[in-house]
């Protein structure tokens, strides 16, 4: 029996196998990870618009290309929605056919560019690399990705992925998020006539009035959906679907398919005395106005409050950048106020990382409980609730409790509440027939994304409720292969 064991233990362990291949195998063990050239941090937190990382040089990432071990069973693939073929771009970066890993990447992937930078790497595909087996740092395949996608970039010669011939068939996708984009460029790959139909005057969805530039420059949003254009994508913008335009219009003009990635917009506040004075909004409100509206300038038609002392509700990637945003805009003290330990924040390392190197601090274990105005109704301060770590939750995080008469008050001018989002209704309630669950979601098949409208799919935020780009690009390439199977008539 104990012999038994040994062998399964064994055969559940590939990477032994891998170590024992060469001596090469070895040595790339032993070269340390890369790390990423960023901006000096002060300099940066008074500048909006400069992305923060800066990327690697060529010689970098030939260098970290090096440590792939190129395993005869590359589990890193089984943590990427979209199935990247990463041991393949990677070793062409190794060998410095930079221009093949770009092409490779553009297989699966429509956004390469975006998910180098914004995706959670060291959740998915970095979580499953096997240095991490061998008590070593993952191979940087965030950074590889950034680096093929800018190169492609930069040289001018972007490819643009082998489209089927055209069928003829009119596919409707309603919004220009990630799941969105990650649909259309599959459906285009497969010879659909593909529109998008996106409510704002922007195309990129959340990718342009979410994420700030220091993080995502729009320029790489729109060479990413440029991309799309030559692919034969055509964009609609100022188009509400649902209202501007109904879904029973979309068959009247012949779309065969829709699917839907309108996101979740509307943000979730927490009912405590004092959200209703001037001075407190919600993160969507605060960086769809900055980034897409230009709020930050005086001169806007309708600017933003230029706090000194913002507060910002939240530990997610949202309340990252919101809070970086804040100081940024000139705030003197710029705050993450959250209800758990920082080990418990959904947000990157590397925000966290980021935001504390700018200056930011961090009030944890911490929860506001009311705001306090001025006699002209304006936020002037903030009590708040002391915390500790019960029992996990539902969630695999720590409950927090409060401490019974532990009350902080503290001086804010600004409080940015980043405590979630549900999805917008606008579409579940237009589309009769839908089945939606009492979160406000799209119900739908795991599989194929397919709603209970058999011409109707859905991805991304509007399912999830709230998730990051990557796994509604996923939700995208998996509606696209469902979508097209039914429309081919099989099963």
């Amino acid at each position: 029996m104990a012999t038994e064991n040994i062998i399964i233990t064994r055969r559940a362990e590939p990477w032994r196998e891998e170590l024992r291949k060469s001596k090469k195998n070895k040595e790339r063990t032993d070269i340390p990870r890369v790390k990423m050239n960023e901006l000096d941090p002060v300099y940066r937190s008074r500048v909006r618009n400069e992305e923060v990382n800066l990327g690697l040089t060529a010689e970098q990432a030939m260098q970290e290309a090096q440590r792939c071990l190129d395993c005869v069973n590359p589990t890193c693939m089984s943590g990427c929605p979209v199935s990247i073929n990463i041991p393949t771009f990677i070793k062409y970066i190794e060998k410095g056919e930079f221009l093949n890993a770009a092409k490779t990447l553009k297989e699966t992937s429509a956004l390469p560019a975006v998910c180098g930078r914004v995706c959670p790497q060291e959740k998915q595909c970095e979580a499953e690399c096997i240095h991490l087996k061998m008590k070593k740092e993952a191979v940087a395949i965030g950074y590889l990705e950034r680096f093929a996608a800018d190169y492609e970039r930069e040289s001018g010669q972007i490819s643009v992925p082998e489209i089927a011939a055209p069928n003829n068939i009119k596919i409707a996708v309603v919004g220009s998020g990630p799941a969105g984009l990650s649909f259309a460029g599959d459906m285009a790959k497969m010879g659909y006539d593909v529109t998008v139909f996106e409510a704002l005057h922007e195309i990129g969805g959340v990718l342009k009035y979410g994420i700030p530039e220091f993080r995502l420059p729009n320029e790489i949003v729109d060479v990413e959906i440029e991309g799309l254009h030559k692919m034969g994508v055509k964009f609609l913008s100022n188009c509400i679907v649902g209202r501007t335009i109904t879904y029973d219009d979309l068959h009247t003009e012949g779309f065969k398919g829709i699917f839907v990635a309108s996101g979740a917009g509307l943000p979730n506040f927490m009912n405590i005395p004092g959200e209703n004075l001037v001075g407190v909004m919600s993160s969507n409100e605060y960086l769809t106005r900055v980034n897409l509206m230009d709020a930050a300038n005086p001169e806007s038609d309708t600017p933003v409050w230029l706090g000194k002392n913002i507060a910002v509700i939240g530990g997610g990637n949202t309340a990252m950048d919101s809070v970086r945003t804040a100081k940024r805009l000139g705030a003197d003290r710029a705050i993450i106020v959250y209800r758990r330990s920082e080990e418990e924040m959904p947000a990157r390392v590397e925000e966290v990382k980021h935001a504390k190197e700018e200056g930011i601090e961090f009030m944890t274990l911490h929860n506001p409980i009311e705001y306090i105005g001025d006699q002209y109704g304006r936020v002037k301060q903030m009590r708040l609730q002391k915390m500790e770590l019960g029992e996990p939750d539902a969630s695999g995080r720590r409950r927090p409790v409060a401490i019974e008469g532990a009350i902080e008050t503290i001086d804010v001018d600004g409080v940015i509440v980043s405590v979630g989002v549900s999805p917008n209704p606008l579409v579940p309630r237009a589309f009769q027939g839908l089945e939606i669950s009492k979160w406000g979601t799209i119900v739908v098949n795991q599989d194929t994304m397919q709603s209970a409208l058999s011409d109707v799919y859905a991805g991304g935020d509007i399912v999830r409720g709230g998730a990051t780009v990557i796994l509604a690009m996923g939700d995208g390439r998996r509606a696209a292969a469902g979508m097209h199977e039914q429309l081919q008539g099989k099963e």
